[in-house]
C-alpha cells in the first residue's frame, strides 16, 4: 500500500487555533482548534489535494527532509496518507442524481418495490459494458 508523507508546519500565533501549510505541496492549507484537530485537517487536506494533483495528471512533489523559516512556536510535523485507499474511498462514495421518468411508471415501479438506485447502477454497468 502505496505512503505518502510531508512535512506540515503547524503555526500557532496570537489568534486562537492553530494554521497549517505544507511547504512542499503549495495551496495545500488548513486549520483547527486544538493540535489534534489540527492534525486530523492536515491529513484531509493532503489526502485531497494529493488526489486532485493526481486526477489531474500532475507531477507530485518532492518531500523535503527539513524545513527553514518556521517561527517561534511553530510545530514541523511529518503527516502521512494513504492516496490509494483515499481514492477508492472518493470514487465509490454514493452520489445523489435526479432522473426523470414518466409517472405511470414510477407507480408501476413502487409497486413491484423496484429498487431505483440498483437498477439504475445495473443498467449503466451494463450498457457501458463493465462487470459487476
Amino acid at each position: 500500500m502505496r505512503k505518502l508523507t510531508y512535512l506540515a508546519v503547524f503555526e500557532t500565533g496570537e489568534q486562537s487555533g492553530i494554521s497549517i501549510f505544507f511547504p512542499d505541496v503549495p495551496g495545500c492549507v488548513s486549520c483547527g482548534d486544538t493540535f489534534d484537530h489540527a492534525l486530523r485537517m492536515a491529513q484531509e487536506a493532503l489526502a485531497l489535494h494529493i488526489y486532485g494533483m493526481e486526477k489531474d495528471g500532475e507531477t507530485l512533489p518532492e518531500r523535503s527532509d527539513t524545513i527553514t523559516g518556521t517561527g517561534p512556536g511553530d510545530l514541523v510535523v511529518p503527516v502521512s496518507i494513504y492516496p490509494d485507499i483515499v481514492r477508492e474511498e472518493i470514487n465509490n462514495r454514493r452520489e445523489k442524481t435526479t432522473v426523470t421518468i414518466p409517472h405511470w411508471l414510477k407507480s408501476a415501479a413502487e409497486a413491484e418495490g423496484i429498487n431505483y438506485s440498483r437498477l439504475l447502477e445495473s443498467a449503466i454497468k451494463e450498457t457501458l459494458g463493465i462487470a459487476s
